[in-house]
């Protein structure tokens, strides 16, 4: 069985994380491992991933870097360093995964191919009821689901229902870079390392995820979808700092220029010398 490490990033949000945490008890498959990427977080965090870790089923790392402003790429990059893994799966620490998302990313997990999956929003009051009872989605039907749709509980019904979609429907659109988030997307350690990683000269929110993807698809990995079968809840909250977003998009479009592959700033940071 491949092996697989889940990459979960957090910030200061201990009451979110702790509702992902027990998401992650939750899942069918558990025969993975768990990586906190902390970028720069307090105690708290560090107490309550431990505390997880004690009962975990699974083996938990909790990987912490200074608190230097939002830096979620060398998060990531760090926490892509330690995992023990063939195959890496990102997502956040306000991002809750239904029962089968681990299954449904090992699944879909293909040689020369990296899978995108999406999210849906949670209200902010469906959002305060999960953080005082986290079991709240655990086992939710489609009736259920509609029920909460109807109420304005979700943002979207559809990416909640399970459905067997064909090879042939998943690998359309395999060159397409857009609209792909770390907060939902899977791919083979050797390939990120091939790219070099998440770019830490993206500084501030944004476009980060759209620049690893672009450099994955330009060393010949393909995408492909994981819609229908590996959904995360994303739980409510204010909208991130965005004053560096122009920048960030200037970078990106010199990427989208250019033809590099490899992270300016990436991975290899944090590797022993020679990997």
């Amino acid at each position: 069985m491949t092996s697989l490490s889940v990459i979960v990033t957090t910030y200061n949000r201990t009451d979110a994380l702790e509702a992902v945490l027990a998401g992650y008890l939750d899942q069918s498959d558990r025969n993975f491992q768990l990586v906190v990427a902390d970028d720069g977080s307090g105690p708290e965090t560090a107490e309550a991933v431990s505390r997880f870790a004690r009962s975990a089923p699974f083996p938990v790392l909790h990987v912490w870097q200074e608190d230097l402003g939002f830096r979620a790429a060398a998060a990531r990059n760090r926490a892509i360093a330690a995992a023990g893994s063939d195959y890496i799966v990102f997502s956040d620490g306000d991002c809750i995964p239904l029962p089968g998302f681990v299954a449904g990313h090992r699944r879909l997990a293909e040689e020369g191919w990296f899978v995108t999956g999406n999210r849906v929003l949670l209200s902010t009051g469906m959002t305060e009821r999960v953080l005082r009872d986290p079991g709240i989605v655990r086992g939710r039907g489609a009736a259920a689901w509609a029920s909460g749709r109807l109420r304005g509980e979700v943002n979207r019904l559809l990416p909640l229902l399970p459905l067997p979609l064909p090879a042939l429907f998943r690998k359309a659109g395999g060159n397409r870079w857009e609209g792909a988030m770390t907060c939902n997307l899977a791919a083979w350690r050797s390939d990120l390392l091939r790219v070099n990683g998440l770019d830490e000269s993206y500084s501030g929110w944004g476009l980060e995820d759209s620049d690893l993807v672009i450099r994955l698809l330009r060393s010949g990995v393909m995408r492909k979808s994981a819609r229908f079968a590996a959904p995360v809840l994303h739980l409510w909250h204010r909208e991130q700092d965005r004053s560096a977003l122009a920048e960030n998009r200037l970078r990106l479009e010199a990427i989208l220029k250019s033809d590099q592959v490899r992270a300016a700033r990436g991975v290899d940071r944090y590797l022993p010398c020679g990997l």
